[in-house]
């Protein structure tokens, strides 16, 4: 559940931020009165959906199993429009004033607006959407409670993603508009850096420009500070609540009972709450993306060693030692020097799979027990109980064994025979 929250909202964040920020900026009018574009902005977010879902559905097909063919003229796009989409904000306030005498130029404006939020929606869900095809491990029924938690972690991720850009868009009303706009400018220009550098990435990739020295630095830099870009377009929202604390304390409430001090105490009711609450939004968001992802990320350590009973040409494990159905790791230095792992684990009634804790495909990288399920450090795949101790996909490498005294006999030439699997 929270590695589906922790990877969705991120991706989700960006093109809920674009879609507040221009209905802010370019909002205007009511009813007739209205700018015939104002609906483009809405039909751009419709589109941008619609292509990342084709292209998601391509993808998991492995009808396109090339993304640079799709990526590339997107990036390029992407960072032409959010060029264009930062002028427009500097522009907004002019465009908005006297819209009546230049319709044209507002329709340009949302025009651009809506090719900008479809291409930065286009950009940035595919992966999200490709995350509906985990929420079944293999080998799972389709419906368990984990399938239901991975679901829910999804849809609260483009919950939270939403909420945090409704929060945020309740300022505009309480804030001075130039605040607003600061903020929105320097989350438009974050868009655009996080465009470039994807852009710049994939083209030293494929070999279009090779960077050196400081400038590969610097590209790497931006690249792997993607996350922290996206925390920060949240983060710049600070401006308008800043501005809105102040204009709340600024207003004058004298306590008398009139039209105007009323309205004066409400003012301050909603600009303090709306700073309140997105001050709290951005909280969230931050502990999400750093606490929430570093503990959705976590790498899995291997349990230690246990200690068993080991002779010249025989390792003996007690039932009494591996009878509690859990995983359990040892660890065997080979003749030939080398440092090997095995693992038992009782499967059912007198039945034990034994096994190396490494296998065919993922080398020596181990296995961990989390959730009662025995999972492969390296590619997270959940190994089916049943088929430990035999060969094929994950599963552990099958290992020689007897019972007799209680006991599990495992040869010491057995292990000899199977130390390559621990060799680099």
């Amino acid at each position: 559940m929270l590695e589906q929250f922790v990877t969705v909202l991120p991706e989700t964040l960006a093109p809920a931020l674009l879609v507040m920020v221009f209905s802010v900026l370019l909002g205007v009018g009511e009813g007739r009165d209205r700018p015939r574009s104002s609906s483009w902005r809405l039909i751009g977010l419709g589109v941008g959906v619609l292509g990342a879902l084709v292209f998601a559905l391509l993808r998991a097909t492995v009808i396109i199993n090339r993304r640079t063919m799709v990526n590339y003229p997107t990036l390029v796009a992407c960072v032409l429009t959010d060029l264009a989409a930062i002028v427009v904000v500097l522009a907004a306030d002019r465009l908005v004033s006297d819209w009546h005498r230049r319709p044209w130029a507002m329709d340009l404006a949302n025009a651009l607006a809506a090719l900008a939020i479809a291409l930065t929606t286009f950009r940035a869900l595919p992966d999200v959407i490709l995350q509906l095809t985990a929420f079944v491990e293999p080998g799972e029924p389709v419906l368990t409670s984990a399938m239901l938690l991975r679901a829910l972690g999804f849809l609260l991720g483009l919950a939270a993603a939403v909420a945090v850009a409704a929060i945020l868009r309740t300022m505009h009303t309480s804030c001075p508009r130039i605040a607003f706009r600061l903020a929105a400018l320097l989350m438009v220009v974050l868009l655009l850096v996080r465009h470039g550098v994807a852009l710049v990435a994939l083209m030293q990739t494929t070999g279009l420009v090779l960077l050196h020295g400081w400038a590969f630095r610097v590209m790497a830099l931006g690249y792997n500070a993607d996350l922290i870009l996206v925390l920060v377009q949240v983060v710049v929202f600070i401006i308008p609540v800043l501005a809105c604390l102040v204009a709340g304390w600024r207003m004058p409430v004298t306590g008398a009972s009139t039209a105007d001090d009323r309205s004066h105490r409400a003012f301050r009711r909603r600009a303090l709450a709306s700073a309140v609450w997105s001050l709290v939004a951005m909280i969230g968001v931050t502990l999400a993306l750093t606490v929430g992802t570093a503990q959705a990320h976590q790498v899995p350590v291997l349990s230690p060693p246990e200690r068993y009973s080991l002779t010249s040409d025989t390792a003996t494990i007690r039932f009494s030692q591996v009878e509690d159905g859990h995983l359990h790791r040892f660890s065997y230095r080979a003749k030939d020097g080398t440092e090997m792992r095995f693992i038992i684990i009782r499967k059912n009634g007198a039945a034990y799979g034994v096994g190396l804790d490494a296998c065919e495909n993922c080398g020596d990288a181990g296995y961990y027990e989390k959730d009662g399920k025995i999972i492969c450090k390296k590619c997270d795949v959940a190994i089916n109980l049943a088929t430990i101790g035999f060969k094929g996909g994950c599963n552990p490498v099958p290992l020689p064994y007897k019972t007799g005294r209680g006991a599990i006999l495992i040869s010491t030439a057995d292990l000899d025979a199977l130390s390559s699997h621990f060799k680099s």
